[in-house]
């Protein structure tokens, strides 16, 4: 029988690895690695509710705490305003001011009509003279009433009844 020959052996060269790949191959995990990085996981997984009810819960304290001090702040200005009407000249003051309150002997002069306006709030000059207008008020109110209540447009896209005077 023929002898096997054993093949020669040639001498491989591997590329040369990095530090990194060095680091990670000699990471060996053993049972209790894997028992410990799962407890881990799902002591994350089990307290990330609590801990997302507890930052809202947080977040909502601060915000009444913040509500208490503009309160309180509300209240000091109420305290103020209440010191002030104690004050008999704050009285008088406010009674001249606001009711036109004067002392027996003194003269009060009120400017009623200080000439300004001559336009109405549209731009029409405003007339000295009584105006009647020749149109039927009660078919514009029932028009305006079909208008808002069978209409499929929008608020902003409705048009206002053009209704021609009656006059002519």
């Amino acid at each position: 029988m023929a002898r096997r020959q054993k093949p020669e052996r040639v001498a491989v060269r591997l590329p040369e690895q990095g530090a990194r790949a060095n680091w990670l191959r000699s990471i060996r995990l053993s049972g209790f690695t894997i028992a410990a990085l799962t407890v881990l996981v799902l002591t994350v997984v089990v307290l990330a509710p609590s801990l997302r009810i507890f930052v809202e819960q947080q977040q909502q304290l601060a915000q009444l705490r913040a509500d208490v001090e503009a309160q309180k702040a509300g209240v000091k200005d109420l305290k103020d305003e209440r010191a002030r009407w104690d004050d008999p000249s704050y009285i008088e003051a406010q009674a001249r001011e606001r009711l036109n309150y004067v002392y027996p002997g003194e003269y009060s002069y009120l400017v009623i009509n200080d000439g300004g306006a001559t336009e109405t709030s549209d731009g029409q000059p405003i007339s000295t003279k009584v105006q009647t207008t020749q149109v039927d008020w009660v078919r514009v109110l029932v028009s305006s009433i079909f208008t808002a209540g069978l209409t499929e447009e929008k608020r902003g896209d409705i048009q206002a009844p053009v209704i021609k005077d009656q006059s002519g």
